[in-house]
């Protein structure tokens, strides 16, 4: 597929999208969303592909947050279409695993993309915050819900209510994100993330990171019952069977998505 605003490639079992605006630091405009949802579509069509990579092309930034030149044209019913909020979701939802790999400012928009993520990675250089109120505007590609469900919510309105700007080390000890690592290891570091999720059942790996989603926010009496409905249809499944004779055999798995 061709992009304007983004790099695709395929690497085995990896989709590896790349946010390709360096001369303007990453920004995103609904040109960006859609071409990215195009490119997580069809990775999530290619059986092959198990986990999608996220990270921005150059040095200097994940994503710096909204194209501000096109922000300042928008009106109340803009607010109502999909936009960041919508390819945010269509991430988390995903049934491929995602890996946001930040390599520089993650701004706004960009921390939003980098939450709506399963695993966040980034390199040492890396720069969090939402400071949308600095324009007047408060986050909406879901920061206001998604941070506070991350690193608490005191702390999520510290970050929003200031607009304050933090280091890759303070994002890791928040919980924010998962590592920090040298920026000539970033993508690295994410394959060998990839590495250890490969390895497991496919199916498995699908409906656990959908029981953590979808249950997350639910009273944990239903959360538990959709944990063991959900424990049910794998425990049906013809990898649950290889799984468990592998192990017994003491042989690696072969999974076949069933």
């Amino acid at each position: 597929m061709e992009f304007k605003h983004i790099l695709a490639e395929k690497d085995r079992n990896i989709g590896l999208i790349k946010i390709n605006r360096p001369e303007v630091r990453n920004a995103l405009d609904s040109t960006t969303y859609g071409e990215m949802e195009r490119a997580l579509t069809a990775f999530e069509k290619d059986d092959e592909v198990s986990v999608v990579i996220l990270t921005g092309e150059g040095k200097k930034s994940f994503a710096s947050g909204a194209d501000i030149k096109q922000l300042q044209q928008r009106r109340f019913l803009d607010a109502l279409e999909p936009g960041l909020q919508g390819i945010c979701k269509r991430f988390e939802q995903s049934g491929k695993v995602i890996i946001a790999a930040i390599n520089g400012f993650a701004l706004g928009g960009g921390c939003e993309l980098a939450l709506a993520c399963d695993i966040r990675i980034a390199s040492e250089s890396a720069k969090f915050g939402l400071p949308e109120l600095n324009l007047a505007i408060i986050p909406g590609g879901g920061g206001t819900q998604r941070l506070g469900r991350i690193v608490g919510k005191g702390r999520a309105l510290d970050m929003i209510l200031t607009g304050s700007i933090i280091s890759a080390d303070r994002a890791e000890q928040i919980g924010l994100v998962s590592k920090v690592v040298a920026p000539e290891l970033l993508l690295e570091e994410a394959k060998e993330y990839t590495k250890a999720i490969v390895s497991k059942g496919p199916l498995a790996l699908k409906l656990a990171k959908q029981v953590v989603h979808q249950g997350f926010d639910m009273n944990l009496d239903t959360a538990l019952m959709l944990e063991k409905l959900t424990q049910a249809i794998v425990f049906e499944s013809k990898d649950k069977l290889e799984g468990t004779t592998a192990f017994l055999e003491k042989r690696p798995a072969n999974f076949k998505g069933e």
